[in-house]
């Protein structure tokens, strides 16, 4: 047998790379056992300096925006009937003509035109056209920035959300919300650094794949809060049940941590075990006072529509989005529809009916959120995104009705605040909305934007898994859209 051979055979590793992991993370964990056990730390910090992925970290670059708050219009918006304006198309509706689409009925070279069903109007300082279907974001628009030229790499639902919200098509990679608490921790050690919530009618197709912390700790991925009741399943403690004071449980731990000492003499496992004790002892004392929109005042509950059925649900979770942000959660991703056909934006047949029903839900709170961060100094720190994972086709997908098929070719998205220009709008489609045909955008320059307003390069931004340096944006180089960077 080689020499080769049998130095692989410990562990399947030479003893170089055993060498070299063990000094890379071995020998820190038991200098940090020793200084420990002389009284250098305390329980506490030495349970942080092992255990605690969460501790905020210093960013690579000036940072302009501390947290995010990403709204999902899951099922994808047609941008046309939305905030990309074609007045071409006026007057041309029920014609077919020839154009190229791609979408779930796959690839076509024809089509029968749906013109826009809502009205557009000029809005704010910037003369922004909107549509009829957004009269509350209509008055914000001197805050946006708009991508009118996005692309992605998908036109199904399963691969454009995962592409969208990991950067990558396949699943098992890292959530952007992931990404940003592995880059910067979270300033808040009571609540979870990445919270999803999703909509009464359910989650998006992939679940919680979409908000998955990948090949990294679990610790980064999201965490699931509800807008009503308990945010967090098992939070509260069961009836009759006493709550233990922290230094308790941390005592408590300890005494069997020296129990079982000789056999374990490093600290790694106590340091986790008290980690995810204090984490739960915190979640249960601070989450719920996070949710409790009863300390809003009634304005705010109407300004948000809490007092409309129509609004209540998504109203109430961007309510509780700027709650959480003001507390420090470094990300919060809403989720716009849920479950399949019309329970989301997925306009396959009544187009109006569709997009009325989630246009109407949305458009008030999505404002109320910008005017009331706006009003709080929040905005210039907190970044709002809006989009869903691909836009819809100017031709119908069927023989009868108004429906549209999927579009990855060319949609919108904005963002506002966290360092961004507002008024402003870049990228184009061509007259029909099919295509981006000016300044093309992909979803990793979306991702490289995001990561850049937070502090961090989105080009060594890095997590080193099998052999390589994992990177959000991928291999090549992205640079951010600096066309809306103030």
């Amino acid at each position: 047998m080689s020499s080769t051979k049998r130095n692989r055979d410990f562990c399947g590793r030479t003893r170089r790379e055993f060498l070299w992991e063990a000094g890379g993370g071995f020998g820190a964990a038991a200098l940090t056992s020793l200084l420990s056990l002389d009284g250098f730390f305390s329980r506490q910090a030495a349970a942080a300096a092992v255990a605690n992925p969460l501790m905020p970290k210093p960013s690579a670059l000036p940072a302009k925006a501390k947290s995010v708050i990403y709204l999902f219009m899951y099922g994808g918006p047609s941008h046309i009937d939305t905030f990309d304006y074609k007045p071409r198309m006026v007057g041309m509706d029920g014609k077919t003509i020839a154009v190229k689409t791609f979408g779930r009925g796959g690839h076509k070279s024809e089509g029968r035109i749906v013109e826009p069903r809502w009205k557009f109007r000029q809005r704010g300082d910037c003369g922004k056209w909107v549509s009829d279907l957004f009269p509350y974001l209509g008055e914000c628009v001197d805050d946006i920035a708009f991508l009118h030229s996005m692309t992605a790499e998908s036109p199904i639902h399963g691969s454009g959300l995962l592409m969208m919200n990991t950067g990558k098509l396949q699943s098992g990679s890292p959530a952007l919300g992931s990404w940003v608490n592995w880059g910067l921790g979270s300033p808040n050690d009571n609540l979870p650094g990445f919270v999803v919530m999703l909509a009464r009618e359910g989650g998006p197709i992939n679940g919680a794949k979409n908000w998955s912390s990948g090949y990294m700790p679990a610790s980064y991925a999201g965490t699931i809060f509800r807008a009503t009741g308990s945010p967090i399943n098992d939070l509260s403690l069961p009836a009759g049940t006493t709550r233990p004071m922290e230094r308790d449980v941390l005592d408590t731990l300890a005494r069997s941590n020296e129990r079982h000492h000789a056999a374990r003499p490093d600290q790694s496992e106590l340091a986790a075990r008290i980690a995810t004790y204090e984490l739960s002892y915190k979640m249960q004392m601070h989450a719920p006072e996070a949710v409790d929109i009863s300390q809003e005042t009634e304005a705010t509950k109407r300004l948000y529509g809490i007092d409309r059925e129509q609004t209540r649900d998504f109203g109430t979770r961007c309510l509780l989005a700027r709650r959480l942000v003001e507390r420090g959660v470094r990300f919060v991703q809403l989720y716009s529809g849920g479950g399949h056909n019309d329970d989301n934006w997925d306009a396959h047949g009544d187009l109006v009916a569709n997009h009325s029903h989630h246009a109407g839900a949305t458009d008030q709170p999505i404002a109320a959120l910008l005017k009331d961060l706006k009003q709080r100094g929040l905005l210039d720190e907190t970044l709002v995104i809006w989009g869903g994972e691909f836009g819809r086709q100017p031709t119908a997908e069927y023989g009868q009705g108004t429906g549209r098929d999927h579009n990855s070719y060319g949609f919108t998205m904005w963002m506002a605040g966290g360092g961004l220009k507002g008024g402003v709008s870049v990228g184009a489609t061509d007259e029909l909305g099919s295509a981006a045909v000016e300044s093309p955008f992909h979803v990793k320059h979306v991702h490289a934007t995001v990561l850049e307003q937070l502090g961090l390069d989105p080009n060594r931004l890095a997590y080193f898994y099998r052999g390589l340096d994992q990177k959000l944006v991928g291999v090549e180089p992205v640079e951010p859209i600096r066309e809306i960077i103030a």
